[in-house]
């Protein structure tokens, strides 16, 4: 296997020489026969030049063949072969640079094909700064641990993931796509693989670097590269077949015609590059388009398979929804305004690491309120907070909480409130003064993305969740949804996902550890990856690098188009190319037009599948 790869590495470097010799020789023939000089030497010459382009294909055909890969590179060699033995030096000159051309040509493509996924992977950082001891040591990055403070330099990428210490400006569009840049403030979130675009800051790592999220986007983008698509297994059978009817068309022409010259022109015309070329260049193409808006497609198999989706299952938590508790309503009970409400409240709340305390602080630093330091704090854990804020006795917690603390029902204050909503009462100054709304809120433009994807032909939408069946009913009421299963364990996903086969291929789309299970069942697995857990995004087909339920359309825009410019073109390349061996069989194309032929259409197909790149 090593002698293979070094065989195919010798190979790749000698293309630019081979390409070289072969247009020096073309024109040198072509320049002996203007001075005048016998014909013999400019044959002489396309032969010469044709012979290390001839024995490199060979040499290529054995390595692949030794690997299990039957190359139709076999009729390259066969018609400069042939080319030679009847005398058409010349003919066999043209496919000589052709294919050594064409070698060039393929690398440019496949390179552009690959390009955003190249891009993450080349970005891949070797070591970062740890502050050890009072200084700053250059580390790799397997040396750093959980709870390792690490410095960041502007320009730098975030090593691993981890939680800012100060501010700090990362560009994220790598992982993304979004183009602006994120801030983010001591004690949030900095996921590897991000730019930082701002002033140096320090990161606390809370993984391993092999655990980190961009360790892991790497892993996938490796994996995708090394993948084949089905489409591109099913051309290389059909790629065998072109070659016996290439080699069988060509003999009879010479049989029937006792012409070898045509049979020379059928060899030289044939083109197996709309097979062997133009499907993988569309799925990759394909690929790297979407992994240019934060959509990362494992693989060619993935790609052709979310083409063909028609059964949508989606989770709630997480997915359909934000995935953490929003305060939706304030009200108010007294003289005290919202605002002032929610001040008080966050104010005393920041004493607390309750998750609902953290979520009321910050939605009031999001609405730009002043927060107070509290004093005198006095936490019931579980259940609330008293203390003063402002010189006021300010009280925070569960409605039996405060009913206890003041001796009054306060449950008829919450009034009605959205299922699964969370209430969190305020007293100031032994009063109720209002009541906090929480609740975990549908993902905004939801109704719209699923309209828009019954527009692209997902014929059936389900909801499938964990969660109970009338807060399913709730966050999905008005929502274009086939069918709402709710209270589901892990495994019931599953079979949810197998039950929705019978109206076609199906695509879940999860983010928690409970819906891996359902992600790898379905014909497409979808992971919310920005946020998600890493279970899903292993186990899923597709992961959103972003936390944005509105990348789902154009991904399966992305996968139907890709595969479509893969059929139109083998479709329209094989049509020219039997059309030209037809006309070469009846000696309308001599060897010398069906050599430049044949690269035209090479250049037309490889082109066109490029155009998957665009949107």
């Amino acid at each position: 296997m090593l002698a293979v790869m070094d065989t195919a590495r010798a190979l790749n470097l000698c293309r630019p020489f081979l390409a070289a010799v072969a247009a020096a020789g073309l024109a040198a023939g072509f320049a002996a026969r203007l001075a005048g000089a016998a014909s013999g030497w400019a044959d002489a010459i396309w032969a010469a030049v044709t012979i290390p382009v001839l024995l490199a294909l060979l040499a290529e055909i054995v390595t692949s063949l030794r690997r299990g890969d039957l190359g139709l590179d076999i009729v390259a060699a066969l018609s400069m072969t042939a080319a030679l033995a009847v005398g058409q030096e010349l003919a066999a000159a043209i496919v000589a640079l052709m294919y050594a051309g064409g070698q060039y040509l393929e690398t440019f493509a496949e390179r552009a094909a690959r390009r955003e996924m190249t891009a993450l992977l080349s970005r891949v950082p070797r070591s970062a700064l740890r502050h050890r001891d009072g200084r700053l040591e250059e580390v790799g990055l397997d040396l750093i641990l959980p709870g390792d403070r690490l410095l960041v330099r502007q320009g730098d990428v975030v090593p691993v993931d981890g939680t800012v210490e100060g501010v700090a400006v990362l560009d994220q569009s790598a992982l993304t796509g979004e183009a602006l840049p994120v801030q983010l403030k001591a004690g949030e979130a900095a996921l590897s693989g991000s730019t930082n675009v701002g002033e140096a800051f320090d990161l606390t790592a809370t993984r391993r670097a092999a655990e980190s999220t961009y360790a892991g986007i790497v892993r996938l983008v490796e994996a995708a590269q090394a993948s084949r698509a089905p489409m591109s297994r099913l051309a290389d059978r059909y790629a065998i077949l072109f070659l016996v009817v290439t080699v069988a068309m060509a003999g009879a022409a010479w049989a029937f015609t006792g012409d070898a010259i045509r049979a020379v022109a059928v060899l030289v015309v044939a083109t197996p590059c709309p097979l062997i070329l133009a499907v993988p260049v569309a799925i990759v193409s394909g690929l790297s388009r979407a992994a240019r808006i934060g959509i990362l497609i494992k693989g060619g198999k993935a790609i052709e398979a979310l083409a063909r989706i028609r059964s949508l299952v989606i989770d709630k938590t997480g997915t359909l929804t934000l995935g953490h508790a929003r305060l939706v309503d304030i009200r108010v009970t007294g003289d005290i305004g919202p605002n002032e409400v929610l001040r008080l409240a966050a104010s005393i709340d920041q004493a607390s690491k309750h998750i609902v305390a953290q979520t009321v602080v910050r939605e009031a630093q999001a609405r730009g309120l002043t927060l107070a330091v509290p004093a005198e704090v006095a936490e019931t854990p579980g259940e609330g907070l008293t203390g003063r804020v402002d010189g006021h006795a300010v009280m925070v917690g569960g409605l039996r909480f405060i009913a206890n603390k003041l001796g009054v029902d306060v449950r008829s204050a919450a009034g009605e409130r959205p299922p699964g909503a969370l209430a969190s009462a305020v007293a100031i100054d032994g009063k109720l003064a209002g009541i906090l709304i929480l609740a975990d809120e549908l993902r905004a433009g939801t109704e719209q993305l699923l309209r828009d994807l019954r527009a692209v032909g997902i014929d059936r939408i389900v909801l499938a969740t964990g969660d109970r069946h009338e807060v399913a009913r709730f966050v999905s009421a008005g929502l274009s949804i086939d069918l709402v299963r709710s209270e589901l364990t892990p495994d019931q996903k599953i079979l949810v996902v197998l039950a929705e086969r019978k109206n076609g291929p199906v695509m879940m789309i999860g983010d928690g550890v409970n819906d891996a299970p359902a992600l790898a069942a379905a014909d497409v697995g979808m992971a919310m990856g920005a946020r998600g857990a890493a279970a899903s995004a292993e186990a899923a087909d597709v992961v959103l690098l972003v936390d944005q339920l509105d990348r789902v359309l154009p991904a399966i825009r992305i996968a139907r188009r890709s595969r479509a410019i893969a059929l139109e073109s083998v479709i329209a390349g094989m049509g020219l190319s039997f059309a030209a061996m037809i006309a070469a069989a009846f000696g309308l194309i001599v060897p010398v037009e069906g050599a430049l032929l044949q690269e035209a259409i090479d250049v037309l197909v490889i082109l066109n599948a490029l155009r998957a790149l665009r949107g």
